[in-house]
């Protein structure tokens, strides 16, 4: 749901915006990072750990409201067997470990996804601790994507429109997006996607919509805040022009 503030569809065409409101990261690269070193895949994982930290914090200190980070999509399910079992493993030994941080910080931490009868039940259970655990923060939202896949969720939306017997007439953008989970989650600004690869890999497709991209070309294990920072920078110059036409200082159309 487009939200103005975030410089969505609704705010002024070209309106600069120091900090954008919505960032979200697909963090790639973790494999070859691994394969680059002559290291097991699951290291490349591991070593994720720090710039997942790193980029939390500085994202929480550059003023983003809302931190977005796709973990695990999926579509990764097809993963071999071990490697997604250290995942999960690796995933509640970071809840576990930075729990007490990032409530000290003020973050409040959501989970978009987690809804296979796969995800171990004890990864289910600490997830579901953090979350309340941050609840009432009024911080920085950390929303971390795992299980997660934006076509589902498209579905699930429909379905759930469909169970609400709302009348086709009816369905509007707005409405179709208060069916989604966490329909409070504003519009995407900015997407990092570290590695140089560019694709979209099923990742929120409904907020990305008007997203500006950025694909910078280091593999995430070795992505810092200054790195995140220069993508900020790099989205300061950026024209946001949501399919209309700039116009001049005296409100005519550049040409």
């Amino acid at each position: 749901m487009p939200h103005p503030a975030s410089g969505g569809p609704g705010a002024a065409v070209g309106e600069p915006r120091q900090v954008p409101r919505h960032v979200a990261c697909v963090m790639d690269g973790n494999g070859r990072w691994a394969q680059q070193r002559s290291l097991p895949r699951t290291l490349g994982h591991r070593a994720a750990e720090t710039t997942v930290i790193d980029v939390i914090e500085a994202a929480r200190a550059a003023g983003v409201g809302w931190l977005s980070l796709f973990a695990f999509s999926t579509e990764n399910w097809r993963r071999p067997d071990t490697e997604i079992a250290f995942l999960m493993h690796l995933v509640r030994q970071v809840v576990r470990k930075h729990a007490p941080l990032l409530h000290a910080r003020g973050i409040r931490c959501r989970f978009l996804g987690m809804t296979d009868p796969r995800i171990p039940p004890e990864l289910g259970r600490d997830i579901a601790d953090l979350r309340t655990l941050t609840a009432r923060n009024r911080g920085m939202t950390l929303t971390v994507a795992f299980d997660h896949g934006g076509r589902r969720d498209i579905v699930e939306a429909a379905r759930s429109l469909m169970r609400s017997g709302v009348p086709a007439e009816d369905v509007t953008e707005e409405v179709f997006a208060a069916h989604l989970p966490m329909p409070d989650t504003p519009d995407v600004d900015l997407v990092i996607r570290t590695s140089g690869e560019q694709r979209i890999s099923n990742f929120m497709l409904w907020q990305v919509a008007y997203a500006e991209w950025l694909f910078p070309p280091v593999l995430w294990p070795d992505f810092r805040a200054p790195d995140f920072l220069q993508c900020l920078h790099a989205y300061r110059q950026r024209e946001r022009r949501f399919g209309a036409v700039p116009t001049n200082k005296n409100g005519a159309t550049s040409p």
